[in-house]
């Protein structure tokens, strides 16, 4: 007998977005798992960053084909890619936050989650 080992949505959607970040070189990814968080309003956040506008844009493009190849879903909403120094790709249950390497120094969401249970990632 195989044993499977199963996983739920959010879950496997923010893997498949780690992936796709990783597929385009993201700096600094991070998962913050805000499930157990009273005041949370995904189930996760993704965060990188990028060196250029370019950069943003190329792992926001990958992290959307990547989702995309696996479960047919587009993000329900996007914001950010006319600038390209914050993308933000919400799909309900993981948001993707892809940031130019010095918006997210300024912004520091990790700061304001803090209480959520991270995980760290290297680049492929």
């Amino acid at each position: 007998m195989v044993k499977k080992k199963i996983v739920n949505l959010s879950t496997y959607l923010s893997e498949i977005a780690v992936h796709g970040i990783q597929e385009k070189k993201g700096n600094d990814i991070v998962r913050l798992d805000l499930r157990e968080l009273n005041s949370s309003v995904s189930d996760f956040f993704i965060i990188c960053n990028a060196d250029s506008a370019t950069q943003v844009k190329a792992i926001a493009d990958s992290v959307e084909d990547e989702i995309y190849k696996s479960t047919q879903t587009n993000p329900w909403r996007k914001e950010g890619l006319e600038s390209a120094e914050w993308i933000i790709l919400d799909y309900f249950d993981i948001v993707v936050h892809i940031f130019k390497t010095e918006k997210r120094d300024f912004y520091g969401i990790e700061d304001l989650w803090g209480d959520a249970q991270s995980t760290s990632y290297r680049s492929a």
